[in-house]
């Protein structure tokens, strides 16, 4: 069986300092709340039912989910709050889209990844 650590300690301090110094500069808990929000099976199936269609209101998208109003409600507000979509109000009607391209980017790269012949389950 191939062992996959090092046999024996070795710093590199250079690249370790460098590293460091650039993980400090970055927003890892912000990024942190948007995947833990798309781990939920539901919150990324709104998202990706939003990638397809881009705008669509709770109540379709309770149906498509195969939710209720109240839960969907939750989902896409928690999505929102995350700053993963955005709303807008029509009437009595409330209507849900993705945010920016970076969050559509970001899931279609992820399902894309899933497709690839070259991928591995852990």
């Amino acid at each position: 069986m191939p062992k996959d650590t090092c046999e024996v300690t070795c710093i590199h301090e250079d690249k370790v300092d460098r590293v460091k110094q650039q993980i400090k500069q970055q927003p890892f808990e912000k990024v942190t709340t948007i995947y833990k929000l798309l781990a939920d099976q539901n919150r990324l199936q709104i998202a990706y039912a939003l990638l397809i269609e881009e705008e669509l209101c709770v109540c379709d998208i309770a149906n498509i989910i195969g939710a209720t109003t109240a839960t969907t409600s939750h989902h896409v507000r928690q999505l929102h709050k995350a700053g993963i979509a955005t709303f807008r109000k029509d009437g009595k009607l409330v209507y849900y889209s993705l945010y920016d391209s970076h969050i559509k980017q970001l899931i279609s790269q992820a399902f894309s990844h899933m497709k690839e012949d070259s991928y591995h389950a852990v």
